[in-house]
């Protein structure tokens, strides 16, 4: 049965929205604002969006986690215990979201990233450079690859601004390191849900794949960019991502009444 009238204008329009999706999230996180949006406008299923929306959210974070490997701000091994615990709570949170309403978690998130907010705009220092790290490495991953692989798979939007803010303040990395290891947690939480959603029949191939093919293009030229041009670069996006992703967030559970 198809839920849309899926025309080349569709098409278009959502390919260009997984360009700009993924540009904006391989730089600062955030893609979710841009992409879950509009295939919700186009008539998708909440539930269904989710998971087209890790469809084509997996092509742009592999890419960009990809490209910042082989470039250097990231390494696989180092990110193998992150990748173990990000897998185990993406897989409960993802079970957890296809049977239940997520509306107890939902108030609670723009005021946690209106304190990554607050916190990253007033600490300047914040990953200018490499600093000690506050935290033992495998302490860390377990811990947040739990949490935040669980709140990915059950929720999703801020995601990648935690990551980038833990690894920032608790791992020590620079803005660039810690965006590049963003990356590689945001893909293993995204292939782990999609895995469950397309096992739950909430996925739309031929959506998410038009997507996906911005994704990619958008995802090499902003992780490039990012590279390049370091925190500086980074640190003005991610802040303005955050602050529309709270903005966003308080309309959708404080004031939009549906």
């Amino acid at each position: 049965m198809e839920l849309v009238n899926i025309t080349s204008e569709i098409l278009l329009f959502l390919f260009c929205v997984g360009f700009v999706s993924g540009l904006v999230d391989s730089i600062a996180g955030g893609g979710g604002l841009i992409a879950l949006p509009a295939l919700l406008f186009i008539g998708l299923p909440p539930q269904m969006a989710l998971g087209t929306n890790k469809l084509q959210g997996s092509f742009g974070t592999f890419t960009a986690a990809w490209n910042y490997i082989k470039k250097g701000p990231a390494t696989l091994r180092e990110a193998v215990p992150g990748i173990f615990f990000t897998l185990l709570g993406a897989t409960s949170g993802t079970l957890l979201i296809q049977s239940l309403d997520s509306a107890l978690i939902k108030p609670l998130i723009p005021v946690l990233l209106l304190l990554v907010f607050i916190y990253t705009l007033f600490s300047g220092h914040l990953g200018k450079e490499d600093r000690a790290p506050k935290m033992n490495k495998n302490i860390f991953y377990a811990l947040f690859g739990i949490c935040l692989g669980f709140y990915d798979g059950f929720f999703g939007p801020g995601t990648g601004s935690f990551w980038t803010v833990a690894f920032m303040f608790f791992a020590g990395f620079n803005m660039t390191k810690a965006t590049g290891y963003t990356k590689i947690m945001n893909f293993t939480s995204n292939i782990v849900a999609l895995f469950w959603f397309i096992l739950g029949g909430n996925v739309v191939y031929s959506i998410g794949l038009t997507m996906a093919a911005g994704q990619v293009v958008g995802a090499r030229i902003g992780s490039n960019l990012a590279i390049k041009n370091g925190t500086g670069f980074i640190r003005p996006i991610f802040l303005t991502v955050v602050l529309f992703t709270i903005m966003r967030l308080v309309y959708m559970n404080y004031i939009s009444i549906t």
